[in-house]
């Protein structure tokens, strides 16, 4: 089926949200094929958000079951306050977290000179590889924040709601990362204090 080019983004973007609700209503009902639409529809977007906790596939895949049980057990409560997008990524934040609590799911920092390859398919590989390895020099609530804004594109009320904090506090966290990531992005390039004061 061709896309009408004409048709803006968020116009498809709104379509989206009907059709996830309209799932997350016959989830609600029990109905199987619905949750297995939704979970094929999210899998790749959760697995690359839990990438950022653990390189571990065999994890990552526990979360993802895990969140889809709770999207099960709880479709039936689904408000509507915030997009179903948002809804399943706080469902999936919350229970990373408490594996992270609980020790099944440790989250595992990388070396300073881990030179693994950049987990999003950019076209521009080494590029995807010089912002991953600067993500990874934030704080993990840092890198979140970044992440679902950037990478995900969420707004900053979603991220408050997924992450369960103020959007005063997601504003800091922010910040405080781009700070950081100023600081460190030209030294992940090569760049010296002195190229860097001279350009």
């Amino acid at each position: 089926m061709l896309l009408n080019q004409a048709t803006p983004f968020f116009d498809d973007k709104h379509a989206t949200d009907a059709d996830d609700l309209r799932l997350l209503r016959r989830v609600a009902d029990q109905d199987k094929q619905a949750l297995a639409q939704l979970y094929r529809a999210y899998h790749g977007r959760l697995a690359r958000f839990l990438n950022r906790f653990t390189r571990r596939p065999d994890l990552i895949e526990e979360v993802i079951n895990d969140t889809f049980m709770v999207v099960w057990q709880k479709a039936g409560a689904f408000r509507g306050d915030a997009r179903v997008s948002t809804w399943l990524m706080g469902i999936a934040y919350r229970v990373t977290l408490r594996a992270l609590r609980d020790g099944s799911f440790r989250y595992q920092e990388f070396a300073a000179d881990f030179e693994g390859e950049a987990v999003e398919p950019f076209v521009d590989h080494e590029q995807a590889d010089w912002i991953d390895k600067g993500l990874r020099k934030l704080s993990p609530e840092q890198r979140l924040v970044m992440e679902l804004a950037y990478v995900m594109g969420h707004s900053l009320e979603e991220i408050a709601q997924i992450t369960e904090s103020t959007v005063t506090t997601v504003k800091a966290r922010m910040f405080h990362a781009r700070v950081k990531l100023r600081n460190v992005m030209p030294m992940l390039a090569g760049v010296t204090g002195d190229e860097r004061c001279a350009g």
